[in-house]
């Protein structure tokens, strides 16, 4: 600041502001990043990856948001309130609803199953009575799901399941409609506790004769399990009165199979993680579809020819390996799965181990859901500019807290990119601080999402209406008609038309006509 005001008086005493104005400007974006960086280099809060999953790989990602990086006011010290006088919420900014409010029309366009899955139900307003928590992305197209919800009957209230992932526009529309939105876009870890209390905490209101009851949820819809074990850990009194829990991500599943082991479980939940219509389209497509993209919006690196190993070989990994070959990258895979491993061997990828290749290769992709993927000794040993990216269901995949170190120098260069550089002169390419780069980084089609959302719309109503003797408290797969269902939603966007069985057929395959066609597990 002292030597742009230096360069402002020089100019000015001149008489040559106009010519000298440029390099004014130059000399103050130097300082600006210079101070950025020391400040990132200096604060370990500021590059460390949380434990857990706040970069859960799930259906709903984000564009980008309308966010201002230069806005430091956090949003619990600002009083704000809605059109209608609404306050339960705490966003951003409640004057982007506009904005969010046509990015929510868009989705809506290309969810067309969803849609329609809202006018049938609604009629019927099969979730009457129900009061849900929901921990997920907040997008415009989570948020088509969410008011699907409430077009069905439900109240709801929502946090963010990912510290990143939040379009500030969107979540502002949700809080104008009048539906309580705890989330922002680059939020702190303690933010993030911060609005999971405030939303699960909070009452709906039910009316009852001249006044108002409060009452408390009764259903769970969760990403990666954060809200469901904040619930279990710090209010067991509210959570043995759920009845019904939807759970999408694969860390989010395996705590609730270990409450399920304790005994713990209050209530049944649905596994929808492990759902044809999430694993086979979601994980796959969504996935291909964003990681060429979000590295080729976050570094403009041309992406032919390259070296690149994908950590993981289940649907996601097997979505991004699919991606930069038909880009015409060479690509490598590790694997600790053999049949995982001969996929992709048969896929015509090589199957290498990390430290063996680490020193050569041009990008790195994690998709494992697993932690320390890549290491400090990894990273230690890549090349200049190597790109470090994490498409998997955990922040912990890359070992971030080990470059807060004083001898490396953290340089942010854009929205989600920096670049870290060693003492030697060396930096490597970290998208997303080893978040979630397409939810970060680009985004994710609608119309994938819209397979998911329908699969958790109607988890949620099976749930909801089943008999209390249908289901126990454990966790469940989805019924395999429901899966059927889904699909069937969407055929009609790609005008295709089902062979249907004839009675013979059906009989000598012991199937019903209309389904399910399959045994439940079946692996498609």
């Amino acid at each position: 600041q002292r030597r742009v005001r230096e360069a402002v008086v020089s100019t000015q005493s001149t008489g040559n502001l106009g010519q000298n104005s440029e390099a004014v400007k130059a000399s103050y974006r130097r300082e600006k990043w210079r101070s950025r960086s020391m400040s990132i280099s200096s604060n370990g809060n500021d590059v460390s990856s949380s434990a857990g999953s706040r970069s859960s790989l799930s259906s709903y990602s984000s564009s980008g948001s309308g966010s201002d990086d230069e806005d430091e006011v956090n949003p619990r010290e600002v009083q704000q309130q809605s059109t209608n006088g609404f306050s339960d919420f705490c966003i951003k900014k409640i004057s982007q609803s506009s904005f969010g409010r046509r990015e929510i029309q868009i989705a809506e366009e290309e969810m067309p199953a969803l849609m329609l899955l809202r006018r049938k139900l609604s009629e019927e307003r099969s979730l009457n009575g129900a009061r849900i928590l929901i921990c997920t992305h907040i997008t415009a197209q989570s948020a088509v799901l969410i008011e699907t919800l409430g077009a069905c009957g439900a109240r709801v209230r929502v946090c963010s399941c990912n510290i990143h992932s939040t379009q500030n526009e969107v979540a502002a529309a949700l809080a104008e409609s009048g539906i309580s939105v705890f989330a922002w876009k680059n939020m702190t870890e303690k933010d993030f506790w911060w609005c999971i209390d405030q939303c699960v905490k909070g009452d709906f209101d039910d009316n009852v004769g001249d006044g108002k009851t409060a009452l408390g949820p009764n259903m769970i819809l969760d990403d990666g399990g954060d809200m469901t074990h904040y619930m279990a850990t710090n209010l067991p009194e509210r959570f043995a009165k759920i009845i019904g829990i939807v759970e999408e991500n694969v860390d989010g599943i395996h705590r609730l199979y270990n409450l399920s082991r304790a005994g713990k479980l209050p209530a049944p939940v649905m596994n929808v993680n492990e759902s044809v219509t999430k694993t086979k389209f979601d994980n796959y497509f969504a996935s291909k579809e964003s990681i060429t993209d979000a590295i080729k919006r976050s570094t403009d690196c041309m992406l032919g020819g390259k070296l690149v190993v994908v950590c993981g070989y289940g649907e996601v990994g097997k979505g991004c390996a699919a991606a930069f070959a038909g880009i015409g990258c060479v690509v490598m895979v590790t694997e600790i799965d053999p049949i995982c491993a001969i996929q992709a061997c048969m896929q015509g990828f090589r199957v290498v181990r990390l430290e063996d290749v680490v020193h050569y290769v041009d990008i790195v992709v994690t998709c494992t859901g697993n932690k320390n993927i890549v290491t400090r000794e990894h990273m230690n040993k890549m090349k200049k500019c190597c790109i470090l990216a994490n498409m998997g269901h955990a922040s912990a995949e890359i070992d971030v807290a080990s470059l807060a170190t004083s001898e490396l120098r953290w340089e942010k260069i854009r929205s989600h990119v920096h670049h870290v550089h060693w003492p030697d002169g060396k930096y490597i390419v970290l998208l997303a601080k080893g978040g979630l780069a397409n939810h970060s980084c680009t985004s994710v089609p609608s119309f994938v999402i819209s397979v998911t959302a329908t699969t958790h719309a109607l988890g949620l109503i099976e749930l909801f209406i089943a008999p209390p003797s249908r289901y126990k408290q454990d966790v469940y797969l989805m019924p395999k008609k429901l899966d059927e269902y889904v699909a069937s939603l969407h055929l009609t966007v790609f005008n295709a038309h089902i062979t249907e069985l004839t009675k013979e057929q059906a009989t000598f395959i012991q199937k019903n006509r209309g389904g399910p066609f399959k045994n439940q597990h079946y692996r498609y």
